[in-house]
């Protein structure tokens, strides 16, 4: 399935499941991106129809309760919906190490672009007058940060248009512009990667996210080239990054019996009355802040300095979305 299909399907459960009544296909066409169409152009009409009706099957085949029914008893056209208590999943136990593989999933999944899209569908059924619950909406902002070039880049792979970007490599002061038809962008060992044809160097090219400076430009026209069939983007990347090499040593107090994932990072451990110290091997501060903060105020950073920093900064951009999230729950 295509990412953009796996967008829009995604983004239809959930407003399906914000809602109390039944949408019409009209109001889903005019609520969920993706599905936008005139709907006097017979022929785009007739592709919308298609598209819902294929994603419909989907969504039952994937086991999701989609029901059809009529808000009221004057309702020529029926709508959909999907029941909450239908859809809920009963309480699943995990082990530490399968708790910690959907945390990193969920950390994705709650990505900036995919927020916006559900976010900006539900205040359109808001603004049509339909209720919308929000208690279903939990969870939609992300609480991790990706970095900035991530939307840009992942948006011009999907569109196939060439960008341009400045882009800092450690062994030189200055940053220099790469001219690049992205294929698509992946995360390898915690960091975030664009792989595609350098148009200066006439190769292939991968390009690490955080090493992007400034703004992404995109110069190129939708559809301007394909990309190789069956190109294998997670092994380019791991063949051009080679291993990984551990070379600090941060030292962390972690409460008794907590942080388990942690604990199996952990090359040495040395328990005490305040909890147990882990020394812990990494190559990048910020990489290794991303898996702490997790673990909340069962883990405080005691040394060197540069991982406490990039551990509070992840904090300080955690509260500030929440306040925003208020600011914003509390204006409607």
């Amino acid at each position: 399935m295509s990412r953009t299909r796996t967008e829009r399907l995604v983004n239809l459960v959930i407003c399906l499941l914000s809602t109390r009544r039944f949408l019409t296909a009209a109001q889903i066409a005019a609520t969920v991106p993706g599905y936008e169409h005139d709907p006097d152009d017979a022929k785009d009409h007739e592709a919308f129809q298609r598209k819902f009706e294929r994603d419909k099957a989907e969504l039952r085949e994937l086991g999701v309760p989609l029901e059809t029914g009529t808000a009221s008893v004057f309702d020529a056209e029926p709508g959909y919906r999907i029941a909450p208590r239908e859809y809920a999943l009963p309480d699943i136990p995990l082990e530490p190490d399968e708790a910690a593989a959907v945390g990193i999933a969920a950390r994705l999944w709650q990505h900036a672009g995919l927020a916006a899209a559900a976010s900006s569908g539900l205040a359109k059924l808001r603004a049509a007058g339909i209720d919308v619950d929000p208690q279903a909406t939990l969870g939609l902002e992300p609480m991790v940060t990706v970095d900035p070039a991530f939307a840009p880049l992942t948006a011009a792979a999907r569109d196939r248009r060439e960008v341009n970007f400045d882009y800092r490599v450690p062994d030189r002061d200055a940053p220099t512009r790469r001219r690049v038809q992205p294929w698509g962008v992946v995360c390898w060992r915690g960091r975030w990667y664009v792989v595609g044809h350098d148009l200066d160097r006439a190769a292939t090219r991968c390009f690490r996210l955080s090493r992007v400076v400034g703004a992404v430009r995109v110069t190129g026209q939708p559809g301007a080239y394909e990309p190789p069939v069956g190109v294998d983007l997670i092994s380019h990347v791991a063949r051009w990054s080679g291993p990984v090499e551990r070379t600090g040593r941060a030292t962390v107090l972690v409460a008794a019996g907590r942080a388990a994932g942690l604990r199996r990072w952990a090359v040495e451990t040395h328990a005490g009355p305040d909890g147990d110290r882990l020394v812990l091997p990494y190559a990048d501060a910020d990489y290794l802040a991303g898996h702490i903060v997790g673990y909340g105020p069962d883990v405080r950073v005691l040394e060197p300095p540069e991982v406490r920093e990039a551990v509070i900064q992840r904090l300080k951009e955690i509260a500030t979305r929440h306040d925003d999230l208020a600011v914003t729950g509390g204006a409607r």
